[in-house]
């Protein structure tokens, strides 16, 4: 059996293995692939795996030999979904191997954007301390979270987790589940209360986004929710980039009207030159990091390799078409 890795570098850029997936067949992984070589390097393969590489419709239609793709991710829209069902084409994601790493990084932002270690770090290096003519100095002004009341959108595993960490430092944590529901939930013996976004949004000092990208949530955080925050809030996004409105973001950056802004994901990614996030004062980005450490990608791929068993063996999981 023929199986193809069109966009192995993500997942495995040295430092894993792709035996998992071996077990199955003769195995090509490819770092990267440009749209013009999916065809010829996917031609003859059953199985494909990709991770960001696009397979439209004109693609699937010519690439008769194909049975299955697998993303190595938890988002599939990279793929064209109806046309695979036409097409008798089995696809299938990895959900929620990235929970752990995901409230990590998400509290990593936050603490950021409350305590600045990264912005001091880099000028202690540059030798501020070493000019400073006091034993402390700072460079913004630096923020406590205790006592901070934060709003959780999306109230999955990774906002699950992040609930439970953020209460742990002495937050108070409140959530909007991706249904609408009345009541509370207790997370590692916290209680966590169930509010809505436009209600929980007005007294909030932390706001952090775990939704997935559908129509409803596109923009989610635009130029009037923004306004109807807390002065000096900080906004976390390790969602996607579309949920928020990127040009408002900056505009309530540059007013002050937004404390802080942390996120993970930007609208179109890799970052272009013109994003209006670049040099926003009280920013910080990191490129789509939060789901790679080396951990998470090495249950990525094995949890690929179990999605791919499945399917071989008839009883396919994690099937989103």
């Amino acid at each position: 059996m023929k199986i193809v890795i069109l966009d192995g570098a993500g997942a495995n850029p040295g430092d894993a293995s792709w035996a998992p997936l071996e077990r199955f067949g003769e195995v090509t992984a490819y770092d990267y692939t440009a749209k013009d070589q999916v065809v010829e390097r996917s031609k003859g393969a059953e199985i494909c795996i990709t991770n960001k590489t696009v397979f439209d419709a004109d693609t699937l239609r010519n690439l008769p030999d194909l049975k299955y793709i697998g993303v190595l991710a938890t988002g599939y829209n990279v793929v064209d979904l109806g046309e695979c069902k036409k097409l008798g084409i089995t696809v299938t994601n990895v959900p929620e191997y990235a929970t752990f790493a995901t409230a990590q990084m998400t509290i990593a932002l936050l603490l950021e954007l409350a305590s600045r270690p990264g912005m001091h770090s880099s000028d202690v290096m540059d030798g501020g301390w070493c000019r400073s003519p006091q034993f402390s100095y700072f460079l913004a002004p630096l923020t406590e979270l205790v006592g901070k009341n934060m709003l959780i959108f999306g109230f999955g595993k990774i906002g699950r987790r992040v609930a439970a960490i953020a209460s742990a430092l002495g937050m108070k944590v409140s959530a909007v589940p991706h249904r609408a529901e009345e009541g509370s939930a207790v997370i590692d013996g916290y209680e966590i209360p169930f509010t809505t976004l436009d209600e929980g949004i007005k007294t909030a000092d932390v706001i952090s986004v775990h939704c997935p990208l559908t129509p409803e949530t596109r923009e989610l955080i635009n130029k009037d929710r923004l306004a109807s925050m807390k002065k000096g809030a900080f906004f976390i996004n390790c969602a996607r980039g579309p949920v928020v409105d990127e040009k408002a973001v900056r505009e309530a950056l540059d007013s002050g009207l937004l404390g802080g802004y942390g996120a993970d994901v930007v609208t179109v990614e890799p970052m272009l030159p013109e994003n209006p996030l670049l040099g926003a004062p009280n920013c910080v980005i990191t490129p789509h990091i939060a789901w790679a450490a080396k951990e998470t990608r090495v249950r990525l791929i094995e949890a690929a390799a179990d999605n791919l068993d499945a399917f071989l063996k008839g009883s396919p999981v994690n099937v989103v078409n």
